[in-house]
């Protein structure tokens, strides 16, 4: 099949990075200024668009052809460009993204990153000049006496750059063409998946703006008189400043080194002065951050009235996981307020004195309500359906700890079995020894992937385990759970031996005779029990330097340049090239067992949802978008066996992962909220 790399320079007034590429296409002085193609590896040319003449025919019939592959960097921005200014389709079915083969290798998701840790010769590299010419000449620029009052530099003012801005466009076909030598394709599932996604995205989800364009309105007011009535008890000219703050703070009894959100919270749980105390709950209702994100949606809205390109395919590139971009829906946060339908409705209408009276301040309350302004379609309604404890049955099934299973087979609350498993007593949920579910659940939650007492303070945000406990629930929860104890031991020492001695490794998953139902329900007829060998495997094989880890969905999960480096005492660690998470440098990372564990597990749950999104999708549902293991689809009103048929999509048995019991829960609702 032939092949057409191809990379474009654009110009747009709108910010790509606050806004996203489709509301940047959407501004009216969009307009793509070159693009550099290459068909099949062949020389790189480069058209300029601002010059006069039509773009190449070979082009612009390829960009139409079925038959031509397509490939580029992040290539969503080069479909939506084309789609833009040609008006016509650019079906993800023609394109594939050098960018997602290069995050399922583990790599730096930029095309400079991604050159430089394949170790490209120079003159395969990126070039790095173009930032500036980027911002020159892509951007708009400060009208100025020198540049005679003008808002864009356009070719003819500094002909030089302009060539240098072709140079670099060119360049980047050239990088993206080395790279993808050097990259394993995509398996054909995952590139099906990646088309599914481009469309979720390019559809987008429907934003409230008008109450939305409220919420922005009140709360900027708001917060100006937050910030006045903190200057008046104060005192200070900008009570905001922690380095002001501190000495007024000192001189009413209260020294404080710091005011993080979990500072305050503690001295707001203290008897303060009340001078004190409202200035404290001022600056903590200044510090909600997540009222910001109704700032976004209004920048970043296409005129339709839809939110599009929230969801990065392959964000997480250790597991595979989507991540958020825009709004960050990953991180919204979660409803606790006692009648959130009165709550948005008083919201939408506008009535922020009834607001206040019934729910407190503002910053509060709006804070709860990011979630409810993603809204259905006109004539429709969502369906959400989530994995219900999904890490939870992946890893007990992957190591086969039956217990777990039987539980969740039988529709049991899992944080109860488990506090049953740990303290060998009935655990009832508000009921008999129902105490000691919250330790079940946290146990669960922090535990699963050799996580200690650390983990347990980090899952425990309420502090409602005394830290002197943590070690014995740490300890009762492994003796409960031994197969997924041995399980980070396997994992660990079957890395170690694909390492050193450059061979696969399968460890298979054991899957007792009492679930052939799930097999024989996939196979629609009888078939015989599993042995390890012929059976599900999660296989551990090192090839070109990196250690590979085929997950039983038969995708890839890669540690690149994957090493053992000798410790003192003899003890040895895995390693590989990463992106640091807390840096985000390109460095060594270290991993262990359980963080392999992790991996794979969380991984697997991915391509479980995948598995769902997919079967929902070929129902004919669209699915707007999905938060974690969540999905939310647009479903006509009329249709009242929606609900009912994705959950079922949800929790029937999966061909690769027989024996794992899934379930989907489900609620419709008329605009986006946890249930």
């Amino acid at each position: 099949m032939k092949t057409l790399s191809i990379d474009v320079e654009t110009y747009s007034s709108v910010d790509l990075g606050a806004c996203g590429l489709h509301k940047y296409m959407e501004s009216n002085d969009f307009e793509v200024l070159l693009i550099g193609y290459s068909f099949d590896g062949g020389p790189v040319k480069v058209h300029d668009c601002t010059a006069p003449g039509c773009w190449p025919k070979d082009l612009l019939d390829a960009l139409t052809d079925p038959a031509v592959t397509k490939t580029a960097w992040n290539a969503a921005f080069e479909r939506a460009a084309f789609a833009h200014t040609l008006g016509e389709e650019m079906p993800p079915e023609q394109w594939s993204d050098t960018m997602i083969m290069a995050l399922e290798m583990g790599l730096p998701g930029s095309l400079a990153g991604a050159g430089a840790a394949l170790g490209l010769p120079e003159d395969q590299l990126k070039d790095p000049v173009g930032k500036s010419l980027i911002q020159y000449f892509s951007k708009p620029c400060k009208p100025t006496k020198t540049n005679g009052g003008r808002t864009r530099n356009m070719p003819q003012h500094d002909p030089e750059k302009w060539t240098l801005y072709q140079r670099y466009n060119k360049q980047d076909v050239v990088t993206e063409m080395a790279i993808r030598k050097k990259l394993l394709p995509l398996v054909d599932s995952e590139q099906a998946l990646w088309c599914l996604d481009q469309r979720m995205n390019d559809h987008g989800v429907r934003i409230d703006l008008p109450m939305v364009r409220k919420i922005v309105d009140f709360d900027t007011k708001r917060r100006e008189e937050l910030q006045q009535e903190a200057r008046e008890l104060t005192g200070l000219g900008n009570p905001n400043s922690l380095s002001q703050l501190k000495p007024w703070l000192a001189g009413r009894g209260v020294p404080v080194e710091t005011l993080r959100k979990d500072d305050l919270d503690q001295l707001l749980g203290q008897d303060l002065p009340a001078d004190v105390r409202r200035v404290l709950e001022i600056r903590k209702a200044l510090g909600k951050t997540s009222t910001a994100k109704y700032g976004t949606m209004l920048e970043a809205t296409c005129a339709d009235g839809r939110l599009r390109g929230i969801l990065q395919f392959y964000g997480a590139n250790r597991s595979g996981r989507w991540a958020g971009r825009i709004v960050q829906t990953h991180n919204l946060a979660r409803n606790s307020l006692p009648d959130l339908e009165l709550a948005r409705q008083l919201t939408a209408q506008g009535d922020f004195d009834t607001l206040e009276t019934l729910f407190g301040e503002t910053a509060f309350v709006f804070s709860e309500l990011v979630r409810t302004a993603f809204i259905p379609s006109p004539g429709c309604r969502f369906c959400v359906s989530d994995f219900s404890a999904i890490e939870a049955r992946v890893i007990a099934w992957i190591a086969g700890e039956q217990w777990v299973l039987d539980a969740f087979r039988a529709g049991k609350d899992i944080y109860c079995e488990t506090a049953s498993m740990m303290y060998h007593v009935p655990v009832v949920k508000h009921g008999e020894n129902g105490e000691l579910r919250q330790k079940g659940k946290i146990a669960t939650l922090a535990c699963g992937y050799q996580g200690g007492v650390g983990a347990m303070k980090a899952m425990d945000s309420s502090g409602s385990i005394p830290e002197d406990e943590m070690q014995s629930i740490v300890d009762h929860w492994r003796q409960a759970n031994p197969m997924i104890v041995k399980l980070w031991r396997d994992y660990e020492a079957a890395a170690k031996t694909a390492i050193r001695e450059r061979r696969a490794v399968r460890r298979g998953i054991r899957l007792p005779a009492d679930n052939l139902q799930d097999r024989e329900y996939m196979a629609r007829g009888p078939v015989r029990p599993y042995s390890v060998r012929e059976g599900v495997t999660v296989e551990f094989y090192y090839k070109d330097g990196n250690l590979l880890v085929r997950l039983p969905s038969g995708r890839r999960l890669c540690y690149y340049h994957a090493r053992i480096r000798e410790l003192s005492g003899g003890r040895e660690q895995i390693t590989y090239m990463g992106v640091n998470q807390t840096t985000k440098q390109w460095q060594e990372v270290e991993t262990y067992g359980g963080k392999i564990v992790e991996n794979i597990v969380q991984a697997t749950a991915r391509d479980c949802l995948a598995e769902a999104m997919t079967r929902v999708a070929a129902m004919g549902y669209q699915i707007v978008m999905h938060v974690h293991d969540e999905m939310i689809v647009d479903v006509p009103v009329e249709d009242t066996e929606a609900l009912a048929r994705i959950n079922k999509a949800m929790s029937d048995p999966i061909s690769w992962a027989p024996g794992l019991p899934l379930r989907g829960d489900g609620y419709e609702t008329a605009f986006y909220r946890k249930d």
